[in-house]
């Protein structure tokens, strides 16, 4: 690369060179250009001689020196710079010729031209061919000019001829007056600042030219000498740093060529203005030297657009092949990956389900190699590249190792689909098998004991037999034969125990058969005058006999046919008992399958570099907020759920113990369901991303992701159904009750989980929910307010429309909220409960029954002066929430009591009923009490006294209002705080009664 960039470069040196040495020529080899402007800095003051740009006969340019009275004060250094800077302006074949110079003293002395002769002969810096002088006009001083000069003629030593001239007519004879400004009887136009704007915009354009030129010479020598970087990162970064210099350069040729050519334009302005204007030999010199710079820009411009060229396709082949290294090193890692893989993979799966999820990712790795990097380097060698010794060979290799990858995977494909073959034929032997057990199971026994439900049973059996085709499986040798390649030992295991279960299977049916073909074949018995034999109910055991002797025969009978039946009817529920685990198996292996496939074809797919393109910026850094924790639920189902469940495999009715085992594992759907909302959300915002798309084409579902998202909610819902059937056929089971258990724990987690959704929607309670302890209950009632002024009850507002309201019932605390729904899809339509106010637990009462609706309760506090009555939809969702709000005030009054006995009244057992009546604390009663026997009978609201204790939570109390003593439950009470009206609970709080707020 740095041969063929130095012989680019050499090109543009030289042009670079050749438009320097103009600009050498053109500011006549004066190396500063600092000179330059202190000179014409210096010329801005009134001349003392000047550039004519004329040009004599023999083309000498002409320096003239005009009259200047202080031309002796001017020193010698100002002198001897201004004249070599004039010396320098003609061009070289001009200057080489010699200089003709006009001196006009014609109103000066003798000795001003004597001072000006010395001056010259001592400084002037070029070749001389003339000097003319305008001697002084006064007789005096022209007469000693004339003696005075021939006496100190040798005194100048100067080597060319001086003449002295007594009118501007002889000086005519000398200078065509064409080449003289009018104040020496000349007709050129001569302006002392217009020369010097044009100097100075010249040298200024000069330099300029110079600075790009050794700037370009700079920047082509750094492009020549660069080394190739061996990363892509550092290749990107030399292309965009050499871009970015390229197009600085860029500019300041543009700026060169913007100067040059305004600078040209003014020099051509009095021709533009004029066309018969005729310009100098000196205007034409600059109007050339120009016009020579702008070509050499044009020139080094194309030149270096060139080069540039060459040297950006060769840092961009860099890249290219710096890419295709890094991808080379990809696939081949890829390569050496799929090798491995396919040495560790099952060839024949343990389930349809499982071989057809091994299938797809074989077939994933034969796309992805079959989409190796052989053809990009093919392209790259096409198109010329540099590197192409170093391409071709990784080319080959990765050619190579393709085949031998593809061969391998298709072999493992041709035994992969053999297995999956003989897996659904497995799979469909034993649906038919368990379709038939539950076939068998599914005939009522009673029906078949006339001739008529025989023989229908008998036919729907031997249709189903007929019906086998190939669910049946053949012989054994036959299958050992034609799947001998793929057949392990797992997999010989499983095809033994299929084909043993279906030879159960049959001789059931052959049992059936033969018992169906008898009761058909019975004859009709003629009537007996003997009684009449009862009907009898199969699914009633048999416990008592006739006890009339006549009739033993016929209870023998009987109750041989009832055992036959019971136990026909058992092993039916035995049938349907398996047949139910058979499904929780198989679901439950499916499942774990999908949740695998999810996390794998998704999940994995966001941390991988090659898809990274493809996520959305709103998907980056969430794969938390999209699968939740789906990761903690596929581990515990793969490595302990499915392998408990197995064990149970031939004992069914017990497997509730296995979810009473794991119940707290179970409850991670709560953690999943709560972030369901978030996860949906995001699913909906980038749905259609190309990343999805692409991940679902490579699993080959037919289903988009929200689908799998949706599994784990359905899984949990699914246990739930089962339960109740296996529960269903395991009532008379050693373990019925833990089946009902397990479901009565499992519904407590849907309800956990549903109650806590509602939980989430609510906004603007300002305190922390954690803190009002478990949500009991939540649902939807319609409420009406009372607020008690004085002996007014007073509806609040007026309002004879109740509100709708949401309760949620804490531990601690009871919340009001309202229902409002929202507009949206999924989790966005479900409601969202706006705060209204909440209840302390500690503070409230409730009484039963109001205002004779049994649908109706109400809920108070503050002595009453606040109630709120409470209509459900239906008088058992009351009843429920009544019994659970007096749950959770029983529970307040023991933990009160309990903790009073620790405290405060730890001697109180033991003191004297008198002593009892001193420390009782007052109380109010919580709810109307009708009077039972020997209890007394209070209404809300009284104020009762505790006068001793007793047991089973009854006190014995005197109701200070009437003076009556009795017993009544303690549940009914609430302890009053002090001597203050405001009223508080039995709970943790009540020991500080003697505290007023």
């Amino acid at each position: 690369m740095i041969s063929l960039n130095c012989f680019v470069f050499c090109h543009i040196l030289y042009i670079i060179l050749s438009y320097i040495h103009m600009s050498a020529v053109l500011i006549c080899n004066i190396s500063k250009e600092i000179y330059g402007n202190i000179v014409i800095k210096e010329m801005t003051v009134p001349l003392f001689f000047y550039f004519l740009g004329g040009r004599g006969d023999n083309g000498s340019p002409i320096i003239v020196f005009p009259e200047f009275p202080a031309f002796g004060e001017i020193t010698d250094g100002e002198f001897h710079n201004v004249l070599t800077y004039l010396t320098s302006v003609p061009s070289l074949s001009s200057t080489g010729v010699g200089f003709i110079l006009v001196i006009d003293r014609r109103q000066d002395r003798w000795a001003a031209v004597k001072g000006t002769l010395l001056r010259i002969a001592g400084s002037f810096p070029g070749n001389l061919q003339l000097v003319l002088i305008l001697r002084p006009t006064t007789l005096l001083q022209r007469t000693l000019s004339d003696i005075l000069f021939k006496f100190n003629k040798d005194e100048f030593k100067m080597k060319v001829p001086v003449i002295m001239l007594s009118s501007i007519t002889e000086l005519h004879s000398y200078i065509d007056r064409s080449q003289l400004t009018q104040e020496l009887g000349g007709t050129q136009e001569y302006c002392h600042e217009k020369w010097i704007s044009h100097r100075t915009a010249i040298e200024g354009f000069a330099l300029m030219v110079k600075k790009t030129a050794q700037t370009l010479q700079s920047f082509g020598t750094e492009l020549a000498e660069t080394e190739l970087p061996n990363e892509i990162q550092a290749t990107t970064i030399l292309l965009s740093t050499h871009t970015n210099k390229k197009d600085k350069m860029k500019e300041d040729l543009l700026v060169a060529l913007g100067q040059g050519s305004r600078l040209l334009e003014s020099i051509n302005e009095p021709v533009v203005r004029d066309p018969d204007h005729n310009m100098n030999q000196d205007e034409l010199e600059n109007l050339a030297t120009v016009q020579r710079l702008l070509s050499q820009l044009d020139e080094t411009e194309r030149a270096f657009d060139e080069f540039w060229v060459r040297h950006q396709t060769k840092l961009e082949q860099c890249l290219q092949l710096r890419h295709f290294e890094h991808n080379y090193r990809e696939v081949r890692a890829l390569l050496d990956q799929v090798s491995e893989k396919l040495a560790t993979f099952s060839e024949v799966g343990i389930s349809p389900a499982h071989a057809d999820h091994i299938l797809c990712e074989l077939t994933t790795y034969e796309e992805r190699v079959v989409s190796s990097l052989a053809h990009e380097g093919d392209e790259l060698i096409q198109n010329s590249h540099y590197a192409e010794d170093s391409i071709q060979p990784k080319c080959s290799e990765l050619r190579s190792i393709n085949e031998d990858v593809s061969s391998n995977l298709r072999a493992k494909k041709d035994h992969l689909l053999k297995a999956m073959e003989l897996h659904h034929c497995l799979e469909r032997a034993s649906k038919w098998v368990d379709d038939g057990i539950y076939l068998l199971a599914s005939q009522p026994v009673d029906k078949c004991q006339s001739h008529e439900g025989a023989e229908l049973a008998l036919k729907e059996l031997e249709r189903y037999l007929d019906n086998s085709g190939q669910n049946q499986l053949t012989d054994l040798s036959t299958i050992w034969s034609d799947y001998e390649a793929v057949l392990n030992q797992q997999f010989r295991d499983q095809v033994e125990k299929v084909f043993q279960k279906q030879s159960s299977m049959q001789e059931m049916f052959d049992k059936r058969r033969v018992s169906l073909k008898k009761l058909a074949a019975k004859q009709t018995r003629p009537v007996q005058p003997v009684a009449p034999r009862p009907e009898f109910v199969l699914s009633v055991p048999y416990h008592g006999g006739f006890s009339s002797q006549g009739n033993g025969q016929l209870q023998n009978g009987d109750s041989n046919s009832r055992h036959a039946s019971l136990s026909e009817e058992e092993e039916n529920l035995a049938v349907l008992r398996r047949h139910v685990m058979n499904e929780l198996l198989e679901t439950e292996r499916a499942y774990v399958e999908e949740l695998l496939c999810v996390l794998q074809g998704y999940a994995s797919e966001m941390d991988s570099a090659a898809m990274a393109h493809l996520i959305p910026a709103p998907l980056q850094n969430k794969k938390e907020v999209l699968f939740g924790n789906m990761s903690e639920i596929y581990h515990f189902h793969e490595r302990t759920f499915l392998r408990e469940l197995e064990q149970y495999t031939d004992c069914p009715e017990l497997v509730g113990r296995c979810f009473l085992e794991r119940m707290t594992d179970l409850q991670i759907y709560e953690k999943y369901c709560h972030n369901k909302p978030r996860s949906e959300s995001l699913w909906r915002q980038c749905s259609d991303c190309a990343f999805f798309q692409e991940c679902q084409k490579k699993l080959e579902h037919k289903l988009g992701l929200d689908s799998y998202l949706l599994k784990p909610v359905q899984r949990i819902t699914k246990y739930q159904l089962l339960l109740k059937e296996m529960l269903k056929y395991s009532k008379s089971c050693e373990g019925a009750d833990d089946l009902q258990e397990a479901l009565t724990a499992i519904l407590g987690i849907l309800k956990a989980v549903n109650d806590s959704m509602h939980l989430i929607a609510i906004t603007g309670y300002e305190g922390n929910m954690s803190e009002l302890g478990k949500l009991l209950m939540q649902g939807s009632f319609s409420v009406w307010t009372e607020h008690k002024k004085g002996h007014a009850k007073v509806k609040d507002l007026a309002r004879f429309k109740p509100m709708q309201r949401h309760l949620f019932l804490h531990e601690k605390a009871l919340l009001f909220c309202k229902r409002r729904e929202e507009n949206g899809e999924g989790y966005e339509k479900a409601p969202s409960y706006s705060f209204k106010q909440s209840l302390n637990m500690s503070a409230v009462g409730i009484t039963e029954n109001a205002k004779g609706d049994n649908k109706k309760f109400e809920i108070w506090c503050n002595s009453r002066e606040e109630v709120y009555i409470v209509q459900a939809q239906t008088a058992e969702v009351k009843t429920t929430w009544v019994n659970e709000i007096r749950k959770v005030l029983t529970t307040q009054l023991e933990a009160c009591r309990g903790t009073e006995r620790g405290c405060s009244l730890k001697s109180i057992t033991k003191c004297h009923v008198n002593t009892d009546i001193h420390c009782a604390g007052k109380y109010t009663v919580m709810a109307d009490y009708e009077k039972g026997a020997q209890e007394l009978s209070v209404k809300s609201g009284d104020m009762v006294q505790l006068v001793k204790e007793g047991d089973d939570g009854q006190w014995f109390v005197r109701n200070l209002s009437s003076s009556k003593e009795g017993w009544i439950a303690a549940a009914n009470l609430i302890t009053l705080i002090g001597k203050s009206k405001s009223c508080q609970s039995l709970t943790s709080s009540g020991i500080q009664t003697n505290n007023p707020k």
